[in-house]
């Protein structure tokens, strides 16, 4: 596994596929050799997928990637340096980078999603893991830090679903994860969970909204039919609010931080 796994869970007591050099200036993360993002630019130009990249803010970019300590030799490194984000299948998924500030899409950057603090901080961890993107119906992708509470290994890329209310590892790291959801696979894992004229719902959609289902995702009415549901535009906050007591309501358990929004 590459990025979040190779570079960072080093710094988590983990040793596997790196070399834990300590706390690494910004010029050592950005002026590397073999920048992911040239190679990275070429896979989303090609792909058969609609993928929008947001403009970045480059302040915000320096200030992300030292506080991750990941280089720009990683496909994380390069979406939080390079882009303000990705919009996927014309925004039915967003994949959080360092956007420019008044940005009239209104996707929130990776920083705040993960609350990352004001001033680097070489103590900060995520909590269980690091947010890298969230889908319209509230489901979650997330990278596992070392000690993951929910499924998969440390550096895997887990999935919090909307219709189980449950995590899913996904069992690849973070570059092969990148590359799958842009190959145009999304139509496949999504196909139980879209409906006729899902494309104009999504683009009226604010970067920070996501689609509340009533019966919801879990229910078995929307899994018979999906279509047949009513849907609506609401915070993206109160989407994953939602999610999150319901998991304790039902299951009696807590998936933990799902982002903030």
């Amino acid at each position: 596994m590459g990025g979040w796994f190779a570079e960072v869970t080093c710094r988590w007591g983990r040793t596997v596929g790196c070399d834990d050099a300590g706390m690494r200036e910004l010029s050592q993360l950005i002026d590397v050799e073999e920048p992911a993002w040239p190679e990275l630019r070429e896979t989303l130009d090609a792909s058969p997928a609609s993928v929008g990249v947001l403009p970045p803010d480059g302040d915000l970019g320096r200030a992300s990637i030292l506080q991750l300590q990941v280089t720009a030799r990683s496909y994380l490194g390069a979406v939080v340096l390079h882009c303000g984000g990705l919009l996927v299948d014309d925004g039915w998924l967003r994949v959080f980078g360092s956007p420019a500030r008044g940005a009239a899409h209104g996707v929130p950057g990776l920083a705040h999603v993960n609350q990352f603090p004001e001033t680097f901080d070489p103590a900060w961890r995520p909590e269980s893991g690091l947010v890298v993107a969230q889908d319209v119906l509230g489901g979650v992708f997330a990278v596992n830090g070392a000690a993951p509470v929910s499924a998969g290994q440390p550096g895997e890329v887990v999935y919090f679903a909307p219709d189980s209310l449950r995590w899913e590892a996904l069992g690849v790291g973070h570059s092969t994860w990148l590359a799958w959801l842009v190959s145009g696979a999304l139509d496949e894992f999504y196909a139980d969970l879209r409906w006729p004229g899902w494309h104009e719902e999504v683009r009226t959609l604010g970067g920070d909204q996501g689609l509340s289902v009533f019966p919801p995702l879990w229910s078995a009415e929307a899994r018979q039919d999906i279509s047949a549901t009513s849907r609506r535009a609401v915070p993206m906050g109160e989407l994953l609010g939602v999610a999150r007591d319901s998991c304790r309501q039902f299951d009696g358990v807590d998936p933990g931080f799902l982002g903030a929004v």
